[in-house]
């Protein structure tokens, strides 16, 4: 008799100051998780935040189930690559999704990765504000203008086969993120601009599904100059690099 693999998906929710966002993030999650009848984990990485969010995560926790939410804090802030590394030491799935905590990715998309997945039998789907119908709601023009012209100098300098090299709302096979991971030297913003642009060094196959993308509703956005400064910096290590 041959037994069919069930495919289990591990969510990793890196988290900072997020305690308003994280029950209704993970409320979604749920919904859209149930209702796809699809076979899940949340694995919630906080770095130490002083607003509460580990003692919301743990009453979300008796809520949802120890299988459904997994807790795996850190004492401080460390940075989003290795909250992936951290995370995915503990993901029992054969598939990661990874994605924001602050509501700015909306969990409706995720079925519509996992289909997009099976259909191409893809190693990475990314959601994608440039493509398709796919967008940003809620940022203001000089916001707008700073994320597309970013995106082009970086297609035109690095051409990864991919629309949307910042966005973070991807799934990945769980082997294939550990590849990336053990591979990216960098760290914020840029991090996720060399993901894509590894994958394509190693020639994984990249699949993506139009998303909209909404500024987030509670707390301070963490984009600052200084991310500016890195991106661009970055940019200029990956254009001579790879």
């Amino acid at each position: 008799m041959v037994y069919k693999m069930i495919n289990k998906y591990s969510v990793l929710l890196p988290t900072y100051n997020e305690r308003d966002n994280l029950p209704i993030i993970i409320w979604l999650l749920c919904k859209y998780f149930d209702e796809s009848q699809i076979n899940f984990e949340i694995i919630v990485i906080d770095d130490g935040s002083p607003d509460g969010t580990l003692e919301v995560a743990k009453q979300l926790q008796q809520i949802y189930g120890e299988d459904k939410i997994v807790l795996r804090p850190r004492a401080k802030k460390l940075g989003l690559g290795t909250a992936y590394v951290h995370g995915v030491k503990h993901a029992t799935g054969n598939f990661i999704i990874i994605m924001d905590a602050d509501l700015s990715h909306h969990p409706k998309f995720i079925p519509m990765m996992i289909a997009k997945q099976k259909e191409g039998d893809y190693d990475i789907v990314s959601g994608t504000r440039y493509a398709g119908d796919g967008g940003v709601s809620g940022w203001d023009l000089k916001r707008k203008i700073i994320s597309r012209g970013a995106n082009y100098v970086t297609q035109i300098l690095l051409r990864p086969a991919a629309t949307d090299l910042t966005g973070s709302f991807r799934l990945y096979r769980k082997e294939v993120l550990e590849s990336l991971v053990a591979s990216c030297v960098s760290k914020g913003y840029v991090f996720q601009m060399e993901m894509i642009i590894r994958a394509r060094q190693y020639h994984f196959t990249i699949g993506e599904v139009p998303i909209s993308f909404v500024d987030r509703v509670y707390g301070e956005s963490k984009l600052g100059g200084n991310e500016v400064f890195q991106f661009v910096k970055g940019l200029l290590y990956l254009f001579a690099t790879t």
